[in-house]
């Protein structure tokens, strides 16, 4: 995968700056949004162009370049498949300029019919993902005029797969007697594990590398720490690895959270060896961005307009009335996978036509640690989350119950 510096960075800022607002389980994809963010902002004016292009990351006659440069990037790396579809009424005429930008097959056509467009928007969404998320995340509407939306999946197999095994937490938010579905492997490489001393506490970050390009890294915190705290500093990670002392080198004792560097005593020589135990997960999230627009530089591009804020996309006045992300994440004993779509839908701007629509989420699980899914060359983040509620085991039949 080809991507620039800046534009990795770009995103990179954008999964911190979400990661900012988790409190509790989830799963999203800045790398998902960024695009769609990307292309509005060539077409915004005003303050709405000046705070799409904060959030983007780049200036905004830079950002459309920089939008097909990660979608065109993403296509080509291995484990991992991107769309962007653009759906608009017939009656809406699109600037020629803006509309050239995106990828040739991308735009469909909205009939108006709910039962219709919801159908054709669903199934995109299903193919885009091979399934792992069913249904296209935005409100259509009579007065919906354009939907812009990604398609973002990935998958993996790890180079040494995990053994499962039930599980039974001594301690913590998953004690109590639940059997869980336990993890575990060995390895005589150290450095896939380090601790890192960051500004809000030390953090453990755990690198599973799969088969493609794409590893998974698991960060945990010290249990003060917010959720938000450990995911920033897991992405921090990826461009500044100076402050990770690697497993080979840390002292004796608890020197991170759920680390133990020991020494005992063998009957034969043997390496250092590396012992990992991780419950197996499967996490999945809404989210509803307009409760936050100004983390995604939205803030001005919701509200009514004369003129609209996006006239570089159609000389009919627009505004942003719908933006939203479905996402699914699952590490298992072979491997990994994710996916999210994100939709942003306009309506005309002028006031009468105004509707704040939310949809309030609920995710208040108790702490144990995030995830980011990264293309190991370019150190992109493709997804992240927080991981609150393992599986759960699975007895075969009645007579493996201990």
């Amino acid at each position: 995968m080809r991507v620039s510096h800046a534009t990795v960075r770009a995103v990179n800022a954008l999964t911190a700056r979400w990661a900012g607002q988790t409190t509790g389980g989830t799963v999203f994809s800045a790398a998902g949004l960024w695009p769609l963010l990307a292309f509005l902002a060539d077409g915004a004016a005003g303050a709405a162009r000046e705070e799409l292009a904060d959030a983007v990351g780049l200036p905004a006659d830079r950002a459309a370049a920089a939008a097909r440069e990660l979608l065109a990037g993403l296509g080509s790396a291995a484990g991992v498949d991107s769309a962007l579809g653009l759906w608009t009424k017939r009656t809406l005429e699109l600037r020629e300029r803006w509309e050239a930008g995106l990828p040739a097959d991308a735009h469909g056509v909205l009939t108006g019919d709910a039962g219709t467009d919801r159908k054709a928007l669903d199934s995109w969404a299903s193919k885009r993902t091979g399934g792992l998320v069913e249904r296209l995340p935005v409100q259509v509407t009579e007065d919906t005029e354009l939907v812009l939306a990604s398609a973002l999946s990935l998958r993996t197999r790890w180079l040494r797969p995990f053994e499962e095994s039930p599980w039974w937490p001594e301690a913590g938010p998953w004690s109590g007697g639940q059997v869980y579905l336990g993890l575990e492997r060995s390895s005589t490489l150290l450095d896939r594990v380090g601790v890192a001393d960051t500004p809000d506490g030390h953090v453990t970050e755990l690198r599973v590398h799969g088969t493609d390009a794409v590893d998974v890294h698991l960060v945990l915190g010290e249990e003060t720490m917010t959720p938000a705290q450990v995911l920033r500093a897991g992405v921090s990670l990826l461009t500044d690895r100076t402050r990770l002392t690697p497993g080979d080198r840390l002292p004796l004792g608890d020197p991170g959270p759920g680390i133990r560097v020991r020494r005992i005593r063998a009957m034969n020589p043997a390496p250092p060896t590396l012992y990992v135990r991780t419950p197996a997960y499967e996490v999945r999230a809404d989210h509803e961005l307009l409760r936050r627009p100004e983390v995604f530089g939205l803030a001005t591009a919701c509200l009514p307009l004369m003129g609209g804020h996006f006239p570089g996309v159609s000389a009919s006045p627009l505004l942003i009335d719908s933006a939203q992300q479905s996402a699914v994440a699952r590490f298992h004993a072979r491997g990994f996978e994710a996916a999210a779509v994100t939709a942003l839908a306009a309506a005309g701007a002028g006031l009468s036509q105004f509707r704040w629509l939310i949809t309030v989420v609920d995710a208040d699980f108790s702490r144990p640690f995030g995830f980011l899914a990264v293309h190991r060359h370019t150190r992109l983040a493709l997804a992240a989350g927080w991981v609150v509620e393992p599986l759960r085991y699975e007895y075969e039949d009645e007579d493996d119950v201990w």
